[in-house]
């Protein structure tokens, strides 16, 4: 047997018979507490207690928020924010050591609580208890029997850690390369690499934002390490390179600390990690065109911000969702570092970040973590029974990258609106001023949000004269902006540069926006429209109101009353799939009245239909208003909220679709003047942003179409992606 393993059984055995028989102060028996469990941080999972030789649970009965704080501070947290019952972070096993406990909050020790006594309890695993901590840690926090700690495998529990680049580097963004240091008692300090391992910073380069970790040449370090007072931490990280976070990691050996002379065979950690795509300094124009991007195999929709959202595969040139049985940190990390960004903070299940649609492609995944694709990892092709209410989403770690320090909101009432000012070089010093507003949408605003982390765009405006700005920054430094709203920065949007250009000038007329953390998300239901496509052949005096509308070809205008139109109906039913209702833009007073069809459009363009050759030139067209948004139709448990009757609100509810039926006017496609052919149909829902969604590309419908002179066929629809032809 070798000497460390030695030791730590004659100390797990010397120190369990301690735990069985001493006494603390009160007279209770000592404890040691962990936080356990499944799809959790590590400030937050199921309370276990070692008592007796043996890790126990805690029944919820009796249980308050006082015995939280009382467990959280025990486990060197501040405080502790919420409780849960009914094993919310899984049942556990063993034995239930504590049941109908009650606790004041100012006990030191969950021992010291009024209970039924150790291992009595009429509970199940099923009621085992949870607590979420606060993340700040007590400073200077230092749990006792450090030797024994790390015997019994415990996780690394520091105030903060990061990366210190060399003055050198300082000004690189981001940061990838650097000294590790943790701050731990209130003070920063370095880690001895004579056992730090590749898996080490891999899991730090995590942590950080970057998919991986390089071989760092240590000799500049090393120079620079002789010339600085070093502060070492007092003991080495186990980690085995799939932890999301250094906190997951086993607390290693302890290192004696002996001044100037600790770490002698050694340095101070030095972490090299490689940036993702996305985050890397620019390469040339000519490299950029020589390399081939692939077509990826993952990735994440429906996300507020950079790195999450809800995780889709593509297989057999569709793509689908992943159903989130099982699913955990170990395979959304997996997700993350594919996609170019770091380990993942949190693994969302239940449609958290919105429902999508197509089939559910994987279920059960189970990784490694060392995977490169998601693909890659096992998962149960025979599993069924799983629907988009399942479907799983990630968050993960992104490079600090200063892109919210570059802008700024001013003048709202709240910090998620107000007039956009942007940090801009003039006269080579760096000045705040505001971006001109032509052609300022919600596309822009999109990406605006984004970068200052406040999710998704509710609105773009256009005259900002209400909200009082910073008057030094009153002067137009931006214009032109247009954004395709997939850019991590305003400044990655095409612009006019440093030729300003804005006719109205700035004022009241300078770009704004109100962003929220939810968005709803229209789909189109394609199979509806396949199935109810048909051909009418209808006078033209019958389609006046609907001419009035520019429902028909530009033909009709000089069109005989008594000839007749031939028009292309179809059923469409469009589903709020988002985390908020789908609103109009405009209020209510602004809606435009039509007399003919006496109702009012509360968006001139809804939808726009047309016929495409198979070149993508278009053929024929219509567009629909929306004359009534409302919910036709929910899923169960859902409560309809709108409805057009008596000028009621429009909109519709998450989970509820609205049914715009194929005998309604304007629900077609005039073909009239159309030859016999193959062509696309394509069906656009909110053509022109009006109204934000936090996910654009299932806004698209395309279907095959052949018309012969007589008859229609409609197959092969997809929505989103482009149609094999």
């Amino acid at each position: 047997m070798s000497r460390p393993v030695a030791i730590c059984c004659l100390l797990s055995a010397l120190y369990m018979w301690t735990l069985c028989n001493a006494q603390s102060d009160s007279g209770s028996p000592a404890i040691q507490l962990r936080l356990a469990g499944e799809k959790r941080k590590h400030y937050e999972g199921r309370v276990e207690v070692f008592y007796n030789g043996e890790w126990g649970t805690v029944c919820d009965d009796d249980f308050s928020i006082y015995a939280a704080r009382v467990v959280c501070k025990e486990l060197g947290f501040v405080d502790a924010e919420s409780w849960s019952p009914s094993a919310k972070y899984g049942r556990g096993e063993g034995r239930i050591w504590l049941d109908n406990v009650h606790c004041t909050g100012g006990e030191k020790s969950l021992a010291h609580c009024q209970s039924n006594g150790f291992g009595v309890s009429d509970c199940k695993h099923s009621e085992d208890v949870g607590v979420v901590c606060t993340q700040k840690r007590i400073p200077g926090f230092k749990p006792g029997h450090n030797e024994l700690f790390y015997c019994l495998g415990l996780t690394v529990q520091v105030e903060d850690v990061r990366i210190r680049a060399t003055y050198s580097h300082r000004k690189r963004i981001p940061i990838t390369d650097g000294f590790l240091e943790v701050k731990d008692g209130g003070k920063w300090r370095q880690i001895c690499n004579e056992e730090w391992t590749e898996m080490n910073s891999r899991v730090i380069c995590g942590m950080y934002g970057f998919p991986g970790e390089k071989r760092v040449n240590t000799r500049p370090y090393k120079l620079l390490a002789k010339r600085r007072k070093k502060n070492y931490w007092g003991f080495s990280v186990n980690c085995t390179g799939n932890e999301a976070d250094l906190s997951d990691c086993k607390l290693g050996r302890e290192i004696e600390l002996k001044g100037n002379h600790t770490c002698e065979q050694g340095m101070p950690v030095v972490v090299s990690c490689v940036p993702g795509r996305a985050f890397a300094p620019s390469v040339s124009a000519g490299f950029r065109k020589a390399y081939r991007v692939e077509q990826p195999l993952v990735r994440l929709r429906g996300g507020a911000m950079i790195g999450e959202g809800r995780v889709e595969v593509l297989k057999n040139g569709e793509w689908g969702t992943v159903c989130d049985d099982n699913w955990n940190i170990r395979a959304a990390t997996v997700v993350c570092r594919e996609l170019g960004f770091g380990s993942a903070k949190e693994a969302l299940t239940g449609a958290r970040l919105g429902q999508g649609m197509g089939p559910v492609h994987m279920n059960e995944v189970e990784c490694s973590g060392f995977e490169k694709s998601l693909t890659e990892c096992y998962f149960n092709r025979d599993a069924l029974g799983c629907s988009h209410e399942e479907d799983a989403a990630v968050k993960c770690n992104v490079p600090a990258m200063g892109f919210n320090k570059r802008l700024r909101l001013s003048g709202g009432r709240n910090p998620y609106e107000g007039r956009v000012e942007v940090l801009a070089e003039k006269n080579g010093a760096l000045v705040w001023g505001t971006v001109c507003s032509d052609s300022w949408g919600t596309m822009e605003a999109m990406v605006v949000c984004r970068q200052l982390g406040l999710g998704f765009a509710s609105h773009a405006f256009q005259e900002t004269y209400y909200w009082q700005g910073d008057a030094s920054a009153d002067a137009v430094v931006m214009s032109g902006v247009r954004c395709s709203g997939t850019e991590l920065t305003v400044d990655q949007c095409l612009h006019h540069g440093k030729h300003i250009e804005c006719p109205k000038g700035g004022g009241r007329f300078s770009a704004g926006v109100s962003c929220t953390q939810t968005a709803p998300d229209l789909v189109l239901n394609a199979p509806v429209v396949e199935q109810t496509t048909y051909l009418e052949d209808r006078p033209m005096y019958a389609l006046q109101c609907a001419h009035e509308e520019h429902c028909l070809s530009s033909t009709a205008d000089k069109a005989d009353p008594t000839s007749y139109r031939r028009l292309l109906r179809f059923s469409s039913q469009i589903h709020n799939n988002g985390q908020s209702d789908f609103r109009p833009r405009a209020a209510h007073h602004s809606w435009i009245w039509h007399e003919c069809h006496r109702h009012y459009h509360s968006m001139e363009v809804f939808t726009h239909y047309d016929l495409l050759s198979l070149n993508g030139t278009k053929v024929a067209e219509g567009h629909k208003a929306s004359f009534c948004l409302e919910d036709t139709h929910c899923d169960e448990g859902i409560q309809k909220r709108y409805e057009c009757a008596n000028f009621g609100a429009q909109g519709i509810t998450v989970g509820c679709s609205d049914t715009y039926r194929h005998d309604i006017d304007c629900q077609w496609i005039d073909i009239t003047d159309l030859k016999p052919g193959d062509y696309i149909f394509q069906v656009v829902i909110n053509p022109n942003y009006e109204v934000a969604e936090s996910d654009y590309s299932n806004n698209i419908m395309k279907c095959r179409s052949r018309y012969d002179g007589q008859r229609i066929w409609t197959y092969n629809c997809h929505i989103g992606e482009t149609i094999s032809l």
